[in-house]
């Protein structure tokens, strides 16, 4: 392992102070004897505007082998969602060369060991791990004014413009694309995908985690968002050994699914026009899915929200259930603390990894010699709050709601060789897999085109890396995937 080596661009007078560029020299060991030759870099990559106006510094920590010979090698960038949300647990967690080991639905002690990460994607790609404007070590420079990209098409602008300084500062444009992204981290990637292609970028491969592409499923009273709870609620019950005895999760899931398209729908559809005999009926067999009383489920007119499932299911224990990942557990609150917005924010599966993944991925950077800033904003609420939803849809125009399955779609059509794979976790409360089937299948893409998205659910949560038979499970999956562009 050599010294770390330190490098910085000469700055202009009266330009902002970014911390010193860092790399690394580490060797991967895997299974079998397997070992990788890489390089570690964090660095801040500027981005600027169609007239020279800086933009933003946008901190990229990348992995890339030391093979001499990378003309088949792709590279991969990566980040979560939020918005609002840096990059580091999609890539301390479960993508990067090294992981934090989960535990099952376990908190993490505050001290956990670190492995070298044997489900890594550094297996088939150098990866890139960005973090997206005001996120992480992300910002917005002097004198730019942050609503240009706080909001689905200046932070999918900004992010594509990361990518093509990245392969610029690298020389990597021989190389296959790819792009990664996480829960709102897979609207980004969609809206990427379209601009990076507008560009004149090629991407093969966009690897689509926990997704979310319509957001009209968030607004109150949607269809949609009940039939998209239902089969994570059913999945979560026979989790917890309430009902589904006997039957595999994969089937007692498809079992759900099924009961949605076939039925539950409709149900919601009719609404106030159902007959009272047929809301029974159906209640009944939705309570023998979700493990709710009949009663509760009647009291609701069959349409039951993700926080009254967690608050209500395992009362009599004292415990509710977790939205990142229902299998986990905590202890309830008191009853002063009913405040709904509060509740609804509260995740036991968020609780339980977070703060380790944050201080090991501090270690590893300070390990790499990269300095940082005084804090590193894993989740920047300020920017959450600020974003601009408004999205301009190809041949569909600016809505206030964005819908991204069509940016997927157009960049399927002018990139017809190109693959997207949707991976989906059937205890996912943040994303239900329902909804990004559903909304896929209303883009009508032809058989040439949807042959080209391939599909993929497990046993996880939200957070695919939080769950190591999940992402053992994946893995060969993703590997195959990567291996598709040389059947195009």
């Amino acid at each position: 392992m050599a010294d770390v080596t330190a490098a910085e661009k000469p700055a202009d007078e009266g330009a902002e102070k970014v911390p010193e560029k860092a790399s690394k020299h580490y060797t991967w060991h895997g299974e079998d004897g397997k070992t990788i030759d890489y390089t570690g870099t964090a660095e801040m990559v500027d981005i600027f505007d169609d007239k020279g106006k800086a933009m933003c510094h946008q901190f990229c920590l990348s992995y890339v082998s030391d093979d001499v010979d990378k003309s088949d090698r792709p590279v991969t960038f990566l980040w979560n969602g939020g918005p609002g949300g840096s990059s580091s647990m999609v890539c301390i967690g479960g993508m990067g060369p090294v992981r934090v080991p989960t535990d099952g639905t376990r908190h993490l002690p505050n001290t956990c060991p670190v492995e070298d990460n044997p489900y890594t994607l550094l297996q088939v790609s150098d990866l890139v791990f960005i973090d997206a404007p005001g996120t992480g070590y992300s910002h917005v420079a002097a004198g730019y004014d942050p609503k240009k990209v706080w909001g689905v098409d200046g932070d999918g602008d900004a992010m594509a413009r990361t990518v093509i300084a990245w392969l610029n500062e690298h020389n990597a444009w021989d190389r296959p694309h790819y792009l990664y992204g996480e829960s709102y981290g897979t609207t980004r990637a969609a809206v990427v995908y379209r601009l990076l292609g507008e560009r004149g970028v090629g991407v093969d491969g966009v690897v689509e985690q926990s997704s979310i592409l319509d957001y009209a499923v968030m607004l109150p009273g949607n269809d949609d968002y009940y039939a998209g709870m239902f089969p994570v609620m059913a999945a979560t019950a026979q989790s917890a050994g309430v009902t589904g005895q006997g039957v595999s999760p994969e089937d007692w899931f498809a079992q759900a699914m099924d009961f949605v398209n076939t039925t539950y729908i409709n149900a919601l559809t009719i609404a106030g026009n159902l007959p009272q005999d047929k809301m029974q009926e159906i209640a009944e067999k939705m309570s023998e899915f979700i493990g709710l009383p009949v009663d509760f489920i009647m009291a609701r007119k069959l349409r039951i929200e993700l926080y009254e499932f967690r608050a209500h299911f395992a009362q009599d224990k004292g415990l509710s259930h977790g939205r990142y990942d229902t299998r986990f557990t905590e202890q309830v609150y008191q009853p002063v603390q009913g405040d709904l917005g509060f509740f609804q924010m509260e995740d036991p599966s968020y609780d339980a990894i977070q703060v380790v993944y944050n201080e090991v991925y501090q270690k590893l950077l300070r390990d790499m010699g990269f300095a940082g800033y005084p804090n590193y904003c894993g989740l920047n609420i300020e920017v959450n709050e600020a974003w601009n939803w408004n999205h301009d849809m190809p041949g569909v125009g600016t809505a206030p709601m964005p819908n991204v399955a069509f940016d997927i779609a157009t960049a399927l059509r002018r990139n017809p060789t190109s693959h997207v794979i949707f991976l989906g976790g059937r205890h996912d409360g943040a994303t239900p897999y329902w909804n990004v089937i559903h909304d896929m299948a209303k883009m009508y893409l032809p058989d040439d085109l949807a042959k080209q998205v391939l599909w993929y659910e497990s046993s996880n949560g939200h957070m695919l890396y939080a769950d190591t038979e999940a992402l053992k499970a994946t893995t060969p999956v993703l590997q195959d995937f990567y291996d598709l562009r040389h059947q195009a």
